[in-house]
């Protein structure tokens, strides 16, 4: 089949199929999933459990010891590492890059069920697996309006069961994550003195509450044609029925009566809320944390729009009944939105630039309109073998499309070069299309393999960066194989209708004085420097040697600093201080609450938008997470170019308390950065938003000394 052929035979049916690659391309683009960067798969697994109480000992002696006991051994399992601290324990598994993770997982749960006899207080370990794509994509805070004196910190239940079920049911949200809540709970405060007046224990209270607190199955009855299944109810839910429980009952022998103790005459009981273990404030209030983490492929940018709208419906409804604000204070969309516009812009403008450089070379604007119909027929189409392949946009395949536009006009260049060269020998512009796609298309199709050929390791390769930079190969990949069957098809279809049938000089018009006297200068000079470097071989190694010393030069004095990615800071300041051990909440939070001092004279809210002269910039929003161990600190401004400009002034209040060290940063957008303390340099595994939260918050990251 001769494709050229039939292209010049058929262009109708040609256009008809640029129409649709344009419109599918469109299509595609639509249901395509927007995110920041592409996600990546992490084979890790880990395994949590959760002692309240707990010393990290004891969690190490009674789960951790246990559980490593045996994860050894499992299939593809390369490090094991874990971590214990107070109430908690945490395992981490990596695997082998090829390793299949829904086996690997279903291993891991098979075999913590060998592990029995926890402690009674001990819940479950629960299982997760790690990934970019778990990261939270907004965190939102929940305060308190005039009127309302309730301690936010009773709203956690409240969060779970209004404002967590209802972004849950947002399309696209995976799951959401509440901090800063204490739990309701039922308390018995016992009496010691009735309490020894009885002759009892606490053990034998506890013994009494767990046994009477308990629902069994009592077998099943026959009566008739029927079968009923009997069952006994004993769980307990309102302080009237703990205080009716019955610790030690008495007959006497004589008059045949019964005297029972009971929880009531021992203690009181009343519903209360659990100690909380984490302290947030924001701009100067109590507030409750919450996040938000979307499915893997979902689009971020309509789940976002969702939460909002979720978010609104919130505030209007329950939320103001009870006089309670939640409030975005942090939307991954931003980053996103700003990021893809400006690779847009760029795809925009290259476009531009290349369809300029056409038109001053070509001196056609109708060579000039049919190479440039390559460029929007290369792009828009290789949106469908994203969509096909699974791929998001996202920075990494928008730079890879950036790269493409100018790539995609080569082959249609030197196949139209050809093909306006044989015009200009006299041939029909019917022939000079067939033959001048005809005796280029091979080393056309050669120079597109070649390109294909260089991103071939990276579709295959499993790694995290192989994984990373997938999105570019694919993109760069099929928008170059378009470009070949646009060159042998579209370019010689246009050739025989756009171009005259008859090529005159007139032809060649267009003159541009300055640019074309530069032009003939610089080809006479170019090609006497070439006649005299060919016929001299001393004067070839020289220029040989130089051109390869000045480039090896310039890449040791030139090269750019190396990184993972760029950083692209985002308007964030973030501080992390880790107090002496041993520290208290309270003192934790006291320390906290004198950076927020510090900083309280830049807030907007405080002191206005306007920043004076030679001063920091303005904060908009200012907030804390404060632990037993470890206090998180964040800061963002209302002029993001300035965010920087706010670490000296956090910086200055993390040490002063004695004891006391930690390190305060910009967070980057996309790689990883360190931060310097006063007196030693901290590296956060992971450090951009979500994940120091999540070192703040749950205690699942490291921190390390380096």
């Amino acid at each position: 089949m001769n494709l050229i052929k039939i292209a010049i035979e058929r262009p109708i049916a040609i256009m008809a199929a640029v129409l649709m690659i344009i419109m599918f391309g469109m299509i595609a683009l639509q249901v395509i999933p927007i995110q920041l960067i592409p996600d990546v798969r992490k084979p890790v697994i880990s395994v949590r459990t959760f002692w309240p109480g707990a010393a990290p000992v004891e969690i190490e002696r009674e789960i951790i010891n246990r559980q490593e006991e045996v994860l050894r051994g499992l299939e593809g399992l390369e490090e094991m590492t874990s971590r214990s601290q107070d109430g908690q324990g945490s395992i981490t598994l990596e695997f082998s890059v090829n390793q299949n993770m829904d086996r690997a997982l279903l291993l891991v749960s098979n075999r913590l069920d060998r592990v029995n006899g926890y402690p009674d207080e001990a819940n479950e370990p629960s299982l997760d697996t790690a990934g970019s794509e778990d990261s939270p994509i907004t965190w939102m805070i929940l305060k308190r309006t005039e009127g309302n004196t309730e301690p936010i910190k009773n709203y956690g239940d409240y969060v779970e069961d209004v404002i967590q079920d209802r972004i849950e049911r947002v399309a696209g949200v995976s799951r959401v994550n509440v901090f800063g809540g204490a739990e309701r709970e039922l308390v018995l405060t016992v009496d010691p003195v009735r309490l020894s007046n009885y002759g009892l224990t606490v053990p034998q209270v506890v013994d009494s509450i767990r046994a009477a607190n308990s629902s069994i199955t009592a077998g099943d009855v026959d009566e008739g044609k029927r079968r009923y299944v009997v069952r006994t109810e004993g769980e307990v839910s309102t302080p009237e029925q703990v205080k009716s429980i019955v610790l030690r009952s008495l007959n006497d022998p004589v008059s045949g009566s019964v005297a029972r103790v009971t929880i009531g005459d021992i203690g009181d009981v009343s519903f209360g809320y659990k100690d909380s273990t984490t302290y947030i404030r924001h701009l100067g209030n109590q507030a409750i944390a919450i996040n938000a983490v979307r499915e893997t492929g979902a689009n971020v940018i309509e789940t976002m729009k969702g939460i909002r709208t979720a978010i609104a419906e919130l505030n209007s409804g329950a939320l103001r009944q009870d006089k309670l604000l939640l409030t975005q204070v942090y939307d991954e969309t931003d980053y996103i939105d700003s990021a893809i516009e400006l690779v847009q812009q760029n795809i925009y403008i290259g476009g531009i630039l290349a369809a300029i450089i056409l038109l001053i070379f070509l001196r056609s604007g109708r060579a000039t309109l049919i190479i440039s119909l390559a460029i929007p027929v290369s792009v828009i189409g290789s949106f469908v073998a994203m969509a096909a392949m699974g791929r998001s946009i996202n920075v990494i395949s928008l730079a890879g499309i950036a790269f493409a536009v100018g790539m995609v006009v080569d082959a249609a260049i030197v196949v139209l070069e050809n093909i306006y060269r044989l015009r200009q020998e006299g041939k029909s512009r019917r022939e000079a299309a067939y033959l001048g796609a005809k005796q280029v298309w091979g080393a056309v199709l050669v120079s597109a393999l070649t390109t294909v050929m260089v991103f071939i390791p990276i579709l295959v390769m499993e790694l995290e960066i192989g994984q990373l930079f997938r999105d570019i190969a694919v993109a760069i990949s099929v928008a170059v194989s378009l470009s070949l069957l646009v060159a042998i098809t579209v370019i010689p279809a246009l050739s025989n209708k756009l171009f005259k049938e008859k090529f005159s000089a007139t032809d060649e018009t267009l003159r541009l004085p300055i640019i074309d006297s530069l032009a003939k200068y610089f080809v006479k000079f170019t090609l006497a420097s070439t006649r005299k470097i060919v016929e001299s071989k001393v004067l070839s190694l020289l220029v040989i040697l130089s051109i390869c010393g000045m480039a090896g030069v310039s890449s040791y004095f030139f090269l750019p600093k190396l990184e993972y990615l760029p950083e692209g800071n985002r308007n964030l300041v973030l501080g992390i201080l880790m107090p002496p051990p041993g520290y208290n909440l309270d003192t934790t939070a006291e320390i906290a609450k004198d950076v927020e001092g510090a900083a309280r004279p830049l807030w907007v809210s405080e002191t206005g938008p306007e920043a004076e002269a030679g001063q920091p910039p303005k904060i908009d929003n200012f907030f804390f997470v404060a632990r037993r161990g470890m206090t998180f600190v964040g800061a963002s401004s209302n002029e993001p170019a300035r965010a920087a400009e706010l670490i000296p002034v956090l910086q200055e209040e993390v040490f002063k308390e004695p004891g006391t060290f930690g390190f305060v940063t910009q967070p980057s957008l996309f790689g990883r950065s360190i931060g310097s303390g006063r007196s030693i340099d901290l590296n956060v595994s992971g450090p951009d938003l979500e994940k120091v939260l999540e070192v703040a918050l749950r205690g699942t990251g490291k921190i390390m000394q380096t």
